[in-house]
């Protein structure tokens, strides 16, 4: 088994947690390359939830959890792991609509990986040559299409809408935060913040705009973590602080996490933080109703 340890909570009563064997796991539809066969996964109920699998304009899927009933209920896009869509993604959907949102995770790989390897694969080579072929233009394309279809909906309250992301994801994150007026706030979840030293491809990282974010990030990052070196993530901060003319750069702040290593909210991976992961996930919540989402 592949643990992850570079870059790519509880809610209340309306969870259920029960252990499961690997292979049951894998059945349930976690991503094979990172599960752990101790792992006690958080399962949501979608009770008084809408699930559904959706086709967005120009064939992006998604899959949205949402409070049932009529309403419209401010939205959050979940941008995954380099997993892609996996159960996991799927259950943080459900905990956000438990919350109130509407949470929508787009399928960003699904023109590279029709036949969702990503989430049955233990090569992580192959991994990563799929997750490689998404660059960013395309991903912050993808986003775009989400903020609008989510803008059409009317169980959207179209003004209130966030972001939050995990590993590749969680760079992600910063990025659409930098180039989306129409988001009030991110979470940025254990996102590479710069290149590794050895990268070839010519692209900005998170530090490189950290300046010009449009709407304020909460980054949450371990300091064990192999991938994202403290150096890095004082180095964003230090960015965060030398841009805080601009509003929503001075309202971006990061927790870090002392005990904690990469993915210490997957509770379906080793990584996974019982203390600090819930800690982030109520801060995460605060920080959305903090700026109006």
């Amino acid at each position: 088994m592949t643990v992850l340890t570079r870059p790519e909570g509880t809610l209340p009563e309306d969870l259920h947690i029960s252990r499961r064997s690997l292979a049951a796991l894998l059945a349930a539809g976690y991503a094979a390359a990172a599960v752990s066969a101790d792992a006690d996964p958080i399962t949501t109920s979608a009770t008084g939830l809408v699930t559904e699998m959706v086709t967005m304009p120009g064939g992006l899927p998604g899959y949205v959890a949402r409070p049932a009933g009529k309403g419209s209920h401010p939205a959050v896009i979940v941008v995954n792991e380099v997993f892609g869509v996996h159960e996991w993604i799927k259950d943080v959907c459900r905990r956000l609509a438990q919350a109130g949102y509407v949470a929508v995770a787009p399928a960003f790989f699904y023109r590279n990986d029709p036949d969702n390897t990503l989430a049955t694969t233990r090569d992580f080579p192959v991994i990563m040559k799929i997750v490689g072929e998404a660059k960013n233009e395309q991903v912050m394309g993808d986003v775009a299409t989400t903020l609008d279809w989510l803008g059409k909906q009317t169980f959207v309250a179209a003004k209130r809408l966030a972001i939050t992301g995990f590993c590749w994801g969680g760079s992600v994150v910063w990025m659409a935060c930098a180039r989306f007026p129409q988001l009030k706030a991110g979470g940025a979840w254990y996102g590479r913040i710069r290149g590794a030293p050895n990268a070839t491809e010519a692209r900005q990282y998170p530090i490189d705009i950290a300046a010009t974010l449009k709407a304020p990030v909460l980054g949450l990052y371990g300091a064990l973590d192999k991938g994202i070196p403290v150096a890095d993530v004082e180095a964003m901060q230090a960015a965060l602080t030398a841009g805080k003319a601009n509003p929503a750069t001075a309202r971006s702040s990061i927790k870090l996490y002392a005990t904690s290593d990469h993915g210490f909210l997957a509770d379906y991976r080793p990584s996974y933080n019982p203390v600090d992961g819930p800690d982030a996930w109520g801060r995460l919540l605060a920080h959305f109703k903090a700026n109006g989402v």
